[in-house]
């Protein structure tokens, strides 16, 4: 944590939220493993950390690590003065509760002697030892708490307390009985540096502890921070390639999309909040207990979003597999662990106290009987192909293919919950189920099961429905399925399942049949529909009150029909690739992409056509447009993978392909380059309108993507079972 200033008042920055308001913050390196480099503007404040670990002998489980906080000033644009003195302060929490003991002479502190020190099963004796050049003022408080996530909170009262009583801005030098937790203040003129450094296994009697402290701190600490950056920075340039591809800016941004990636990732334990089914015969409570459950997964923003999301993280995975494959199985292994019996996984993963701290009330739930689009199987398909491709070495094809053959049967099981609870009305239709059909405040019932949340569907949900998108992603799931049996060669009585119901999915009558409409020329969902739905303002009264409201009418009598929206679901079967490169179709899909006044922008393709009755609208009084027309990159990078592909099939349409791709592809990276050097932020989309990020930052989850777009790198994952 660190005190920032603002309009001459402190303020606590410690949890990334967007109210800070830094001018930017977030990795410029990191390698997913031991060694990162973070960048933190903060007014006229200019924070650097870095950390190294390192597995020395002697060391305990885990070994040793080192963090180094740099801290520089700068001339701030708005003439603000940081003052002369920083406050820093650096915690240890033990979230088993075993207690943290502080060193005698903390306030006349000796080069040798720890900050801190304790012991735990796991890691055995461990110290904390600070080293630094400069002249530091320590302060410290110790707590006794199994609640972590609000410790600013606990700083923030000591410091209030201080100032009130001795007008001092400093931590009470107190401790609590036994604490678990131990919080330092370091207080310094800026510019300053500071090492500190973990060391574990300090019980045992070959543990050289000086000789260890002395690799983790100073010059020693400078040599290695230096080698591991020209480490990532050689790593980057093999993965990515993107010599002679984009020029240097872009450079340092495909590097920032990396590194936030693998810095986001984190570990979180918990339970999931699981909804009761209405008629169940549980009183009382509306919500039942996941089992305690652990998950090592990246996130899609550490400010907005720093949990696991489902669909998210298939796409994440696009980027990392490419980067560290076995990180990558891990991730996936653990998120097939969250499988129930019925083969469903929550879609959002809210797990412990912290998370949840993060969530609003009315998100908490997660439905047993929604799904999510099983973007996983984008990455188990990139990595089958790969295998054929010779992309990895023997060793990894062999770890990667017995991961496969252990991951079957959780996959086998979520791909039947799918197949059963998803199915619709006629053979090989589906839909997303979850969907309000009785509300009276949304212009277009959500389908957040989806992930695409409002993006229009059917006006009138109902078991009529069939959602192309969700049809799609069966089609990628069995088709990975069969590949994985042929790759594995554990064939078994699922193996002609997968293979009939890829077969019929990829069927291109059957697919027409049931979602192109000719007239159109355009892929769409099938449901009881009716255009003739609004928002209109209502008065209701309150006591003595009359507010007014939004409320939802119907002007017109659904029926069942195409629902008439062109958007990224209409380009589902041309992300698949499932058009064949011949088809007159084809050419429709191109002239909707290319189009400015239904898809195209110079920025990105917009997520809804400028055409449809509900671009840009509100779904409620309180919902602005999400997925109305704003530009995302998960679904860009998509498109501009079907593009490549057609780029380079034979076929009467391959130069005018190549020629929207080129065009697509230096719009986004443009786009994207130019926002990220005004903002310091990747963002969670972009407007249609001006290009500039909206939602969520910084977002370096799928918007990552961008990297993979520079060096154009795409998935194989859908169409193989065509090819």
């Amino acid at each position: 944590m660190w005190l920032g200033v603002k309009d001459g008042q402190y303020f606590m920055r410690h949890v990334c939220q967007d109210a800070d308001d830094l001018s930017t913050y977030g990795w410029t390196h990191h390698n997913g493993r031991d060694y990162g480099r973070q960048l933190i503007v903060d007014q006229g404040l200019t924070l650097e950390t870095s950390f190294l670990k390192l597995r020395g002998k002697g060391s305990g489980y885990g070994g040793d690590w080192a963090v180094r906080i740099d801290a520089q000033s700068k001339k701030s644009s708005s003439k603000e003065d940081i003052g002369e003195t920083g406050h820093f302060f650096f915690y240890l929490a033990d979230e088993s509760g075993n207690a943290i003991s502080l060193s005698r002479d903390i306030l006349d502190r000796h080069e040798s002697s720890p900050l801190a020190s304790g012991s735990r099963k796991d890691v055995g004796g461990w110290q904390l030892h600070l080293k630094s050049a400069d002249n530091l003022e320590i302060h410290y408080s110790g707590f006794k708490t199994p609640h972590i996530h609000n410790l600013s909170d606990l700083v923030q009262v000591n410091l209030a307390h201080q100032i009130r009583k001795f007008s001092r801005l400093e931590l009470p030098d107190s401790l609590a009985h036994s604490p678990n937790i131990l919080v330092f203040q370091i207080s310094a003129k800026v510019p300053f540096k500071a090492d500190f450094a973990f060391v574990s296994g300090t019980d045992t009697k070959s543990s050289s502890i000086e000789e260890r402290i002395s690799s983790l701190t100073g010059e020693s600490l400078s040599r290695q921070l230096v080698e591991k950056q020209d480490e990532f920075d050689e790593k980057f340039q093999r993965c990515f390639n993107l010599t002679g591809k984009v020029d240097s800016e872009a450079v340092v941004v495909g590097k920032a999309a990396i590194a936030n990636l693998l810095g986001g990732i984190g570990y979180f334990y918990g339970q999931s909040k699981i909804s009761v089914p209405q008629k169940s015969d549980l009183k009382n409570d509306d919500y039942l207990l996941y089992w305690p459950a652990e998950l090592y997964t990246a996130v899609p923003s550490r400010s907005f979003f720093p949990r696991g999301f489902l669909w998210d993280e298939g796409f994440h995975q696009l980027l990392i597999w490419r980067w560290d494959v076995h990180i990558c199985l891990d991730i996936i292994g653990h998120w097939l662990d969250l499988l129930n019996i019925d083969g469903w996984i929550p879609r959002e993963q809210i797990l412990g106290a912290e998370a949840l701290s993060k969530v609003p009330e009315e998100f908490v739930l997660q439905h047993p009987t929604n799904g999510n689009p099983p973007t996983l199987f984008l990455v188990l398909h990139d990595l089958i192909s790969g295998i054929k491709m010779g992309k990895f070495s023997a060793t990894e094809s062999s770890e990667i293919s017995s991961f496969l053959k252990s991951a079957s049967i959780r996959l086998d099981a979520w791909f039947k919950w799918f197949n059963i609870s998803q199915s619709g009305k006629e053979p090989y239709s589906y839909f997303w189920h979850g969907r309000d059909n009785v509300t009276v405040r949304e212009l277009n019932p959500k389908s957040l099961s989806s992930g695409l949340d409002d993006y229009p569907r059917a006006s009138h949900p109902s078991e009529d429905e069939r959602h192309l998108d969700l049809r799609c992603w069966m089609l990628l799931a069995a088709d990975c399925l069969h590949a994985i049996v042929k790759l594995t060669e554990s064939h078994n009585e699922f193996e002609q399942e997968y293979g009939f119901t890829a077969k019929q999915l990829s069927n291109f009558e059957l697919l027409n049949q049931m979602h192109f409409d000719e007239m159109f020329g355009a892929y769409f969902d099938y449901g009881n529909h009716t255009e003739k739905v609004r928002l209109r303002p209502q008065l209701r009264m309150n006591g003595n009150y009359a507010n007014q409201e939004m409320v939802r009418e119907v002007l017109g009598e659904p029926k069942l029909q195409f629902v008439p929206h062109v958007g990224y679901v209409s380009l589902f079967p041309f992300m698949g690739k499932l058009i064949p490169p011949e088809s007159w179709i084809l050419e429709k899909q191109l002239d909707l992409i290319s189009n400015r006044s239904t898809l195209w922008t110079i920025y990105g393709i917009r997520s809804l056509s400028k055409t449809s009755s509900i671009y840009m609208k509100r779904n409620t009084e309180h919902d602005p447009p999400y997925w109305r027309g704003p530009i995302w990159m998960n679904m860009n990078y998509m498109i501009l993978s079907a593009l490549h592909h057609y780029s380079e099939a034979d076929g009467p349409y391959k130069m005018r392909a190549k020629t929207i791709y080129d065009d697509l592809r230096s719009n986004l990276i443009r786009n994207i380059i130019q926002n990220f050097g005004n903002s310091g932020y990747l963002w969670e989309q972009y407007d249609q309108k001006t290009g500039k990020g909206k939602g969520a930052r910084p977002f370096t989850g799928w918007t990552s993507l961008i990297l993979l777009i520079m060096s154009e790198s795409y998935s194989n994952g859908w169409g193989m079972s065509n090819s």
